[in-house]
């Protein structure tokens, strides 16, 4: 009997095996994948790891230098809408540095426009919506008085254009203003993009401290709305999120998670689904970093303005403010980098990006030229520098590579990695990737068990080398991987002196 039994036994394990082994295979169809976490990946050797590239710093995109602006126009939304790249800011002033930041009176906080066809180049237009001291020949769009009984400040804002298809042509823009008649986060809306209305006259979140950039924008993938604010946890400033399936009523807010990070005070957010594989959301929070009095403190560019600033509050002089990258797949837990994305920079007077509230990254990635090569793309960001330090401060542009925010390197001695059992469509796998001169990528397909497959073995992979945004990758027999489409593989990636940002079946 046992005899008769074991061939069923051995072919229910091998049926087991097969089915477990499917279960856990990833299906990724044809979309992007960026190497901005482990999630893929099963196991790495050599001297290989995942490391954080930064931004290029660019020209300045905007400087807040109208009466209506000010030193302090801290928070932006910048998206492309067709042709047309739409920045919406803060325009605020604080009268609090000494001579020259006084020689600007203080005004309310106000919410401004400004416009580009390129990304590079802005202009504020002229827009005839809001009086300030008599002229409506400004880029104001909407001042306290958009809803003076909810005590709004128009400063503290974001604004999106809503992709949900249901949405209805008069709300298809929409932001959320903070409010203080009760504590919240007002609706509006807009058919323009240019002149909004409150959707009601309460707030539709209340739980949060919400002083800073408090964001939404409608979420595809999953079908509703997604916000994230800014609130207090045990004194520490952190992040909280909740979902809606209409922008009026919204699920307890729950707190972002950071697995593995160290306790940072995080001031804003900036969490957007990348623009090019919207499965991976990204975040640039700004990071307050407050030392206290120290001999360094005034070892850094302008003392005197920090002193000042120190005796009317301390920590207005000792914060230092940088920008964050992290990473998510479910929009709650992320994979936070404590390493700068954005760092203050050379010191010096006229750098201005050394105080409380610089380098504080907008909310919105955009494409634009490539300044290396005007024939191909890459992502611009926007961020402050000069913040309360004079009577105005610039929005300086940053730029980087598609997808370039993260890759899997490898140093000249080599390494590798190979991913968790891939479930893909396409007939094709191109890479975004960099090598040296001497570096190399090369790739092999595996069966779920670990066994190569022939044709598409390491030894079947040409040297990949150059730096390309999308190269197709390509064996002895060819660059076809049509018939293992719809079926899990493994990918084992051997890298020398190599960066893969992404890479993606198609």
């Amino acid at each position: 009997m046992r005899s008769r039994l074991a061939p069923w036994l051995f072919l229910t394990l091998i049926l087991l095996s097969s089915l477990a082994l499917s279960e856990e295979a990833i299906r990724i169809g044809s979309q992007l994948e960026l190497l901005v976490d482990e999630h893929l990946i099963a196991g790495k050797k050599g001297d290989i790891g995942l490391r954080l590239h930064q931004p290029t710093a660019r020209n300045v995109a905007l400087t807040t230098d109208a009466p209506w602006e000010g030193n302090a126009c801290h928070y932006r939304s910048v998206f492309q809408d067709g042709s047309l790249y739409r920045m919406y800011y803060s325009g605020l002033h604080w009268q609090e540095g000494g001579e020259a930041e006084q020689a600007l009176p203080s005004h309310p906080g106000l919410l401004l426009y400004a416009e580009s066809r390129d990304g590079i180049t802005w202009k504020k237009p002229a827009l005839g919506l809001v009086s300030f001291k008599g002229s409506s020949q400004n880029n104001i769009l909407l001042d306290p008085q958009a809803l003076p009984e909810a005590g709004i400040d128009p400063a503290h804002f974001s604004v999106f254009k809503d992709e949900n298809p249901a949405c209805p042509p008069e709300a298809r823009y929409k932001a959320l203003i903070v409010g203080k008649k009760p504590r919240g986060l007002f609706p509006f809306q807009s058919a323009d993009g240019l002149r909004f209305v409150p959707m009601q006259k309460t707030p539709v979140i209340t739980k949060g401290a919400f002083d800073s950039q408090n964001l939404a924008f409608w979420d595809s993938l999953r079908g509703e709305y997604r916000e994230y604010h800014r609130d207090f946890l045990e004194k520490q400033r952190g992040i909280r999120t909740a979902t809606s399936k209409d922008f009026r009523n919204w699920t307890e807010p729950v707190w972002l998670q950071f697995p593995g990070a160290p306790e940072e005070q995080l001031y804003t957010n900036q969490v957007q689904p990348y623009l090019r594989a919207p499965h991976i959301w990204l975040g640039f929070p700004m990071r307050y970093v407050d030392r206290g009095v120290t001999t360094a403190t005034y070892d850094l560019p302008n003392p005197k303005l920090r002193k000042l600033l120190v005796d009317l509050n301390p920590r207005y002089g000792t914060t230092v403010t940088d920008g964050l990258f992290m990473s998510s797949r479910d929009g709650v837990s992320f994979k936070r980098w404590s390493e700068a994305f954005i760092r203050p920079g050379l010191e010096g007077e006229g750098q201005g990006r050394w105080f409380y509230g610089d380098n504080s990254p907008a909310w919105g990635l955009i494409e634009t030229r490539s300044e290396s090569a005007p024939e191909l793309k890459e992502l611009s960001l926007f961020a402050t520098e000069g913040y309360r330090t004079g009577t105005s401060l610039n929005v300086r542009r940053y730029s980087i590579r598609l997808d370039g925010f993260v890759s899997m390197q490898a140093s000249f001695r080599g390494g590798e990695f190979v991913t968790k059992p891939l479930i893909f469509q396409g007939s094709r796998l191109d890479l975004n990737f960099s090598t040296s001169a001497a570096g190399s990528i090369r790739i092999e397909l595996q069966e779920p068990s670990g066994q190569p497959i022939t044709g598409y073995t390491l030894a079947d992979s040409p040297e990949i080398f150059g730096d390309s945004l999308e190269r197709t990758a390509r064996w002895n027999g060819g660059m076809d991987v049509g018939r293992l489409s719809g079926r899990p593989v493994k990918l084992r990636f051997a890298l020398k002196d190599a960066d893969l940002y992404s890479f993606r079946f198609r």
